[in-house]
């Protein structure tokens, strides 16, 4: 989470990414998108004082103008595609965010028509501290969505109900990560471990499949407590723990189940985490400690895609080196092919590396 306090008269400004903060800002009632492209070019933001949903039209309206289609550069390799893709991305979004809204305090918004923002605010801010603040309205409509969904929850299939996950926390959209893991066998495992248990789904399932004794670890605070509200919700707290600790806990377990980011990449924002992992440090790490966790004949469990291979960030052989390193052979790989909305979409800019795409199991022993 990025706050700004602006220089000349200490106002707030917040924002969920690293983009650097706007150098000033002017008040508005209304007017057009170009004058607020405008004023972003000169990195200065644009507060909308005016009836919201015209600002919710004027951003539309940005959009349409600054998310052009561009074309990739003839003879570039596929990381270079990739880098610049994501620095398009955050050109972009840094631009639409110099459209913002000033919160008052108790997270209401004066503007005519607008919502009631306090619920989706709480759910990321957790209390509101009586001080009002600047806020992109771009990443604000982003929270009453996700919050929306919160609420909602996504329907698992695999566990028979719904996992509920608020702004900052990987959903479980993606469900063909969640089939291997639920078809793979689990007789004869009385203890596991879910190792970046984020919204606790893996750790629900493995809980289904009739382990005894799970336990789900991680380090962001709001994926604890989303994990803990998840496994409670379904029923599960005599079976499934969930700790806020850094990687393992100090035992050891039958089965070890891990998730890790598929990308070697920066993250450019919290809820990023969950999809960049820079120099690949948390699979490495993982592999390098997870034997000594295990107990004699267990099984360590890699869920990962090879997008990364596909798109030029991660070696072909990075894996099949870093199993030998940690004492580990491979017993057996479960695969599957995607089945979101982008990895079917030719016009997606990464379409190259998406239709190539694989989602591995892989169950290690030790060596």
């Amino acid at each position: 989470m990025s706050h700004f306090i602006f220089p000349d008269d200490g106002a707030e400004w917040r924002n969920e990414s690293v983009q650097k903060p706007p150098k000033g800002r002017v008040c508005v009632r209304e007017c057009g998108a170009d004058a607020v492209l405008k004023a972003a070019h000169q990195n200065m933001a644009t507060v909308w004082q005016g009836d919201f949903h015209n600002a919710v039209q004027v951003l539309s309206a940005m959009k349409k103008r600054v998310r052009k289609p561009s074309r990739a550069r003839a003879g570039a390799d596929a990381a270079s595609l990739f880098h610049a893709h994501r620095m398009k991305q955050a050109q972009q979004g840094r631009i639409l965010n110099m459209l913002a809204v000033e919160v008052g305090p108790g997270f209401i918004l004066h503007n005519k028509r607008a919502p009631d923002i306090r619920a989706a605010l709480l759910d990321v801010y957790e209390e509101a501290d009586g001080k009002p603040f600047f806020l992109p309205l771009n990443l604000l409509l982003g929270f009453i969505g996700a919050h929306e969904w919160h609420k909602k929850g996504v329907a698992v299939s695999q566990i028979g109900g719904r996992i509920h996950v608020p702004f900052g926390v990987f959903s479980p959209l993606r469900g063909e990560y969640l089939d291997l893991l639920a078809q793979a066998p689990a007789e004869g495992f009385q203890t596991a471990l879910d190792i970046g248990t984020g919204s606790g789904v893996l750790a629900a399932i493995l809980a289904k499949q009739g382990i005894p004794s799970v336990i789900g670890t991680d380090t962001n605070p709001r994926a604890v407590a989303c994990a803990r509200a998840n496994i409670a919700r379904l029923g599960l707290e005599k079976q499934v723990e969930i700790r806020e600790t850094d990687m393992f806990p100090d035992m050891r377990a039958d089965l070890i189940v891990c998730n890790p980011p598929w990308l070697p990449a920066k993250p450019t924002s919290a809820i990023e985490s969950a999809l960049y992992d820079p120099d690949s440090a948390m699979l490495a790490a993982f592999l390098r400690d997870a034997p000594e966790h295990l107990n004699p004949g267990g099984e360590i469990r890699l869920i990962i895609s090879d997008l990364a291979v596909h798109l030029g960030l991660r070696p072909a052989d990075f894996l099949e080196k870093a199993f030998i390193r940690a004492g580990l052979r491979v017993a057996d790989i479960m695969k599957t092919k995607p089945n979101h909305k982008k990895a079917a979409d030719l016009g997606d800019p990464l379409a190259f590396a998406r239709t190539r795409e694989t989602t591995f199991l892989y169950r290690l022993k030790k060596a």
